[in-house]
């Protein structure tokens, strides 16, 4: 993974400048983690902590854990969610995962910082750690089926990848996988464990 690192100061500005429809994103993953019932969650590639708020305040009782790799970014989280159940680690996405087992696993635009055959191994081993009955919530960046990328991409940080690739390496997983939202190259996806 490249040692590529968001400053935590203006990281908010910067997906509202660069991801137009970030709170939209980010409302989508928190309404699709409410459907189901969440007593532990995991988030990867947790950032400031914007998901985690999100998302527990559709599960106040739920503890969390959060992995980033930049603990400049987990600081903020730190703050932000002080005094719930959260335990916020420095992990890559390529690390093996917390041991679980977890109701529910988020991430926000995070996994598109791997390539393909990373995606398709953090798949199988998000499917892993989730339970029968699990559910995983992802909104990310994807390569989109007419014309280039909307939202500006780094060369050597960004390796998004096709909508029908990520949901073709979710359902190898054993995951059923729903696209519920998507713009050209946005999309939020669920992907539950069915056993």
């Amino acid at each position: 993974m490249s040692q590529f690192h968001f400053d935590p100061a203006t990281y908010m500005e910067l997906m509202a400048a660069e991801v137009p429809l970030y709170s939209d994103l980010q409302d989508t993953i928190a309404a699709a983690a409410a459907e189901i019932v969440a007593a532990d969650i995991l988030d990867l590639g947790c950032g400031t902590g914007e998901t985690l708020v999100r998302v527990l305040a559709k599960h106040p009782q739920a503890s969390a854990v959060g992995i980033d790799e930049n603990d400049g970014m987990l600081e903020v989280a730190r703050h932000r969610l002080v005094g719930r159940q959260v335990d916020l680690r420095v992990a890559d996405l390529a690390d093996p995962l917390p041991v679980g087992p977890f109701d529910l696993v988020v991430s926000a635009l995070a996994i598109h910082h791997l390539d393909g055959p990373g995606k398709a191994a953090l798949f199988e081993r998000i499917a892993t750690v989730l339970v029968p009955g699990g559910r995983f919530v992802l909104g990310d960046v994807i390569v989109p089926e007419d014309g280039p990328p909307i939202i500006p991409l780094s060369d050597d940080y960004d390796k998004p990848s096709t909508l029908s690739d990520q949901v073709g390496w979710l359902e190898s997983a054993g995951l059923r996988v729903e696209v519920i939202w998507g713009t050209d190259d946005l999309a939020v996806l669920t992907a539950d464990r069915l056993t």
